[in-house]
C-alpha cells in the first residue's frame, strides 16, 4: 500500500500513455549494426550480475539485438532518425554525443544496442532483450508549489510501472504534479518523446529516480535516439549523475 500523501496535494493527470512515445515502429526496420567505440568493457545483455560489470579499461561497444524475424545481418550503423531535437546549447552536440562523451570522462561502463526504431518502453525492452523493470523510463513532470511557480522535474522509473505524480508532488515540496506538455518536454530533456535519456543536460530540469529502479545492477534506455539504446553500469549512473532518490513509482493498472 502506497505511503499517505499530505493534505493538499494533487495530480493534475493520471494518464501517463501520452507521456511516453507515440512513433511506432515503422513496417520496414533497418539492419541492426555492430561497430566499435573506444574506451571501456562491454557490458553482457540481460545481465543483472555486478560481476558482469567491469571497470572501463578497454573498449565500448555497440551491438547489434538479437535478429528477430529473419532481419538482415549487422551493417554500417545508420543515421540518427530521431529529428532534431529542441535546442539547449549550441546545435553542433546531439543528447546522445553529450552522454557518451560525458560517461566517456567519468571512465563509466556502458555498452550501446542498435535495435529497429522503437520509442515505446516495454516494446524497446523486448527488442534488447531484458525485463521492462531493468528499463529506465523518463518522464518530464510539471511540479507546482503554488499557484504561480512551477518547475519541471526529470521522473525516472522502471519501465513496467508508471509515475505516482502525487508522490513527484511530495518529494518537490509541491501542491500538484502532471505531465508536461511534449513541446516543453522534448524541449527541456533536447530529444523526442521515446528517447528521453535519464539525465539533465537543462539547468531548469532535476532529476528525480525511483528508488526501485536502482535495485538493479544494469540499466537500459533509449540513447536520445529511436534506434539506438544503453546498457548502464548503475553505480556509474549515481556516481555521474547524483540524482535526488525517493519512490515515486507505481505498479500499472490492470
Amino acid at each position: 500500500m502506497p505511503a499517505p500523501v499530505p493534505h493538499g496535494i494533487t495530480a493534475e493527470s493520471t494518464a501517463e500513455s501520452t507521456a511516453e512515445s507515440t512513433t511506432a515502429s515503422p513496417a520496414a526496420a533497418p539492419a541492426p549494426i555492430a561497430a566499435t567505440i573506444p574506451t571501456s568493457t562491454p557490458i553482457p545483455p540481460c545481465s543483472t550480475s555486478a560481476s558482469a560489470v567491469t571497470p572501463a579499461d578497454t573498449e565500448h561497444t555497440v551491438t547489434a539485438a538479437a535478429p528477430r524475424d529473419g532481419l538482415p545481418p549487422a551493417g554500417p550503423p545508420p543515421p540518427d532518425t530521431a529529428g532534431p531535437p529542441a535546442p539547449t546549447e549550441p546545435q553542433e552536440r546531439s543528447v546522445n554525443e553529450r552522454l557518451t562523451a560525458l560517461l566517456d570522462d567519468a571512465g563509466a561502463t556502458y555498452r550501446l544496442i542498435a535495435h529497429p526504431p522503437e520509442g515505446r518502453t516495454v516494446e524497446a525492452s523486448a527488442l534488447r532483450g531484458h525485463p521492462p523493470a531493468l528499463g529506465a523510463k523518463s518522464l518530464v513532470v510539471v511540479v507546482r508549489p503554488d499557484k504561480r511557480t512551477r518547475r519541471h522535474v526529470l521522473a525516472v522509473i522502471p519501465g513496467d510501472r508508471r509515475v505516482d505524480l502525487l508522490r513527484v508532488a511530495e518529494s518537490a515540496d509541491a501542491r500538484k504534479a502532471g505531465f508536461a506538455d511534449r513541446e516543453t518536454a522534448e524541449k527541456l530533456a533536447g530529444s523526442v518523446s521515446g528517447t528521453i535519456v535519464p539525465f539533465s543536460f537543462h539547468p531548469e530540469l532535476e532529476v528525480l529516480v525511483d528508488e526501485d529502479l536502482l535495485d538493479h545492477d544494469i540499466l537500459y534506455f533509449n540513447a536520445a535516439r529511436l534506434d539506438l539504446s544503453m546498457a548502464l553500469a548503475t553505480k556509474d549512473y549515481l556516481r555521474v549523475v547524483n540524482p535526488r532518490t525517493a519512490r515515486i513509482s507505481e505498479p500499472p493498472v490492470g
